[in-house]
């Protein structure tokens, strides 16, 4: 059998293989990434539950048909490894955490949607009363419901610098408004089938990321889609507006950073054994129940 390649690209928690000028082989570690560090210790079983949640989702937009009325596509060619082209083909050590994908010309923006006042957004909306170029309501509390959820992109900075908040007009500039605007439009509508979806499970998504690519003219939704590490997931019967509500994802593991005052720069710190294996269980209860609501 034919070695795997050593990967042409590793991020904070993906490796990329090659297999040809078109595509390409997108493998989920188990490293856990908190505000653009990564830590010294996985996250045992994470790879195949972002990877499987993704999956999932993705499958979901196409079977909607919200990809064809938005005319957007996907980068996943094959998600079953057995069907993986040579030498990935059959790869236990890539079963259920990689995927065979379609090469793109990524946008150079994280695609953000926000339908709550959290993170970022609410440490924003204190100073200004605004987040991202967005003037909210005065009076807002944390967590609280916006009126409409919001597009707010931020900049893809280069492996270990920090992603930054910038405004839509910002993105527009760089991008033209063509491409910004449908960018927005694609964004807010996954966001808002996907959030209807899941609150019928008992389960609010506060915010989430996608990010895109360029193939052929068309627009791809590409790496990861809805995941725990993209997206702050809550407990519908436990939220209360004012405070940082328990959630599915890795607002948990930020929580904690923050309480040991780290300076968010690396070295990351190390984590006890607890905030691992809270950390597992969130990311397997969040799998379980976007299995079931997409079932």
């Amino acid at each position: 059998m034919k070695s795997i390649p050593e990967p042409f690209y590793k991020g904070k928690v993906r490796d990329l293989y090659p297999v040809d000028d078109s595509s390409m082989i997108l493998a989920a570690t188990d490293r856990l990434s908190a505000f653009d560090v990564v830590f010294g210790q996985p996250v045992p079983g994470k790879g195949k539950i972002l990877t499987g949640i993704s999956n999932l989702w993705f499958e979901s937009l196409q079977n909607s048909g919200l990809m064809q009325k938005l005319d957007f596509g996907s980068h996943i060619i094959e998600t079953d490894v057995d069907r993986f082209p040579d030498p990935y083909r059959g790869r236990e050590e890539f079963r259920g955490r990689a995927v065979h994908v379609r090469r793109c010309n990524r946008v150079d923006f994280e695609c953000v949607v926000r339908g709550y006042l959290a993170g970022s957004g609410w440490k924003d909306y204190q100073k200004t009363g605004e987040v991202s170029g967005h003037a909210l309501p005065s009076g807002l509390r944390q967590a609280d419901i916006l009126p409409e959820p919001i597009f707010t992109p931020a900049t893809k900075a280069p492996l270990g610098e920090h992603d930054e908040n910038v405004t839509f007009a910002s993105m527009k500039k760089s991008l033209g408004e063509k491409l910004a605007g449908r960018l927005e439009t694609i964004s807010i509508e996954i966001y808002k089938y996907a959030a209807a979806k899941m609150e019928k499970s008992g389960i609010l998504l506060c915010d989430t990321k996608f990010e895109f690519g360029q193939l052929d003219g068309k627009l791809v939704l590409i790496d990861e889609v809805l995941t725990p590490d993209s997206s702050r997931y809550w407990d519908a019967a436990s939220y209360a507006p004012g405070q940082s509500p328990p959630g599915y994802d890795k607002q948990y593991v930020r929580d904690y950073v923050e309480s040991i005052h780290w300076n968010k720069s690396p070295p990351a710190p190390v984590l006890p054994d607890e905030v691992i294996n809270k950390t597992v269980d969130l990311y397997s209860i969040i799998f379980n129940k976007i299995k079931q609501t997409l079932a």
